[in-house]
């Protein structure tokens, strides 16, 4: 099944609404992920740029992109990164595959 990066930054208001009512988002979000046929691998708080960074795995990019709309459309989000992860064999097929288009750069 196909990994993802996923980055959050949540809203100003959110964190607002986190710091009164402390929640563990991994646990909120997972059976969202589930009910896409996904599953969270890992779930961090940091800072930065974005808040939340997560691997997943989703079956398809459309249920990747489900979630990422049903994630922004609540409100409590103000930037949200997919990112689709290769492992090291899918990465040496494309490199493989990319000899074979003929591409020639602009010049």
């Amino acid at each position: 099944m196909p990994h993802y990066l996923i980055q959050v930054a949540y809203t100003p208001e959110a964190w607002a609404a986190m710091s009164k009512n402390p929640q563990d988002r991994a646990a909120l979000i997972r059976p969202a992920v589930e009910a896409l046929g996904g599953r969270v691998e890992s779930f961090y708080f940091s800072f930065g740029d974005y808040d939340v960074t997560a691997i997943a795995q989703f079956p398809t990019n459309v249920d990747a992109g489900a979630f990422a709309i049903s994630a922004t459309a609540g409100g409590g989000v103000r930037a949200y990164k997919t990112t689709p992860l290769f492992d090291a064999e899918e990465s040496m097929e494309a490199m493989r595959r990319s000899a074979m288009t003929g591409y020639a750069p602009p010049g």
